[in-house]
């Protein structure tokens, strides 16, 4: 596993970005979602200071005690160009530190990864910007249009205290921009071409995501005793209605990205995907087919059940949280499909509903992000793809700004990196975040 030396500042990058992203993970901001976690705060004034010691004035917004963001900007050679966003969150989901092999905000170098929670999602990230910006104070260099930069709060749960509110209170700070970087894409997926070849590399970009529709159900019954005939129980015709719910065949689509995506994939590796049997092709092409294997169709997960306080008696409601995605154009369908399924006896209601969003795939955004890769991996294939979940890419489509998942980073051939998004042994490579810092680099000063 090679890449290229970029020209530039790269004197303490390998420092800097380690404790950057050690600092970061040793700091704990997980959000359950429900108000209980400690907040942004403590990373926020980590991220403001990091930013002021490179002459960024940074600016701390705090809607909620301690759910805290911070704002900065920093000019560029070409002040005529619209500025760029580069956005993150600095909150994470929890973690069970009994399940990892380190305690998950240890932010111990292991292995030559970096482990803790958000070390993926999205410290590391956080990290190599932040790096980038003090190297840029050190040797006097700018980006080539001005950045606006936001690292933002409460991504993992709604983006109100973060994203949402920063588009809103502060909607001036984004005056301006088109664009927008930010998490789940620029990493590498090494294929062999050959079975006597280089290693080559796939770069997914992330050029949109799959709309949200998270939903609370209700079932409504008769309550009565446990040993009674329950012929209007409601838990159970909650249970029929996710048992219709999860069997349902949605249809598949592909949307230009996606079609986009598999042409690249066929020329790449020299096969041809077969477009009528997408779901056994993601099977057998592994951390590839990943790319695609949820962005195909809608999809409908429960993933809460709550219902009844007493074995002998039968509740008159019953409740369970559903995580919908729907591709885009698709959420009249898909409503309107999950209310027929639902039946006349559950009524739905949303908690989060949020418009697919997409990115221009075509555009000079891609191909100088595409460029900037290959001038660090002279092995790699850049891709355009749809991130199956969301980001607060979301909030700011509202206001305009279009965002692609870049966030670049070179990865062990061996390293499942799906796996460690929310999962357990969450961690990074040292030499992926040194690569990935490298490129932004080449990218920020060249587009």
């Amino acid at each position: 596993m090679t890449a290229t030396e970029e020209p530039g500042p790269h004197d303490g990058y390998a420092t800097d970005v380690a404790e950057l992203c050690a600092d970061l993970l040793r700091i704990d901001t997980t959000n359950p979602g429900d108000g209980s976690g400690p907040g942004e705060r403590q990373a926020a004034e980590y991220v403001a200071e990091a930013l002021e010691t490179a002459g960024v004035r940074a600016t701390l917004t705090e809607p909620r005690h301690r759910r805290t963001s911070v704002l900065a900007r920093i000019d560029g050679e070409n002040r005529e160009l619209p500025p760029l966003l580069v956005h993150g969150h600095l909150d994470t989901v929890p973690a069970e530190p009994r399940d990892w092999t380190l305690h998950p905000l240890s932010g111990d170098l292991h292995h030559g990864c970096l482990w803790g929670r958000g070390a993926v999602d999205m410290k590391g990230t956080l990290a190599m910007t932040l790096a980038l910006v003090r190297a840029w104070a050190r040797t006097g260099q700018k980006p080539r249009r001005d950045l606006v930069l936001a690292f933002l709060a409460d991504e993992e749960s709604t983006g109100e205290y973060g994203s949402r509110h920063v588009t809103t209170a502060h909607r001036d700070h984004f005056a301006g921009v088109e664009e927008a970087i930010s998490e789940s894409g620029g990493f590498s997926i090494t294929t062999r071409t050959t079975p006597t070849g280089p290693d080559a590399r796939v770069y997914p970009i992330a050029v949109g995501e799959r709309g949200t529709a998270w939903m609370r159900l209700t079932a409504h019954g008769t309550a009565g005793h446990g040993s009674g005939p329950g012929q209007d129980n409601a838990v159970a015709e909650l249970v029929h209605a996710l048992s219709r719910l999860t069997t349902h065949r949605w249809p598949t689509r592909l949307t230009p990205a996606v079609r986009t995506l598999l042409d690249a994939l066929d020329q790449t590796l020299g096969i041809r995907i077969d477009r009528d049997r997408l779901e056994e092709e993601a099977n057998r092409l592994g951390g590839l087919g990943e790319l695609f294997d949820c962005t195909i169709r809608n999809t409908l997960n429960p993933t809460v059940l709550t219902a009844g306080h007493k074995v002998n008696v039968i509740p008159s409601h019953a409740h369970a949280e559903v995580d919908g995605r729907f591709l885009p154009g698709e959420q009249h369908t898909f409503v309107e499909t999950v209310d027929r399924l639902l039946g006349p006896k559950v009524t739905r209601e949303f908690i989060n509903c949020e418009e697919a969003v997409a990115a221009d795939h075509e555009g000079p955004a891609f191909n100088a992000m595409a460029e900037a890769i290959r001038g660090q991996d002279p092995h790699a294939h850049t891709v355009p793809f749809i991130q199956s979940g969301g980001t607060d890419a979301k909030a700011f489509a509202k206001i305009g700004i279009s965002t692609y998942g870049f966030a670049p980073l070179l990865l062990d051939p061996h390293m499942h990196y799906y796996a460690m998004f929310h999962g357990v042994d969450e961690r990074v490579p040292l030499s992926g975040l040194e690569f990935g810092v490298r490129v932004l680099h080449r990218f920020l000063t060249a587009y």
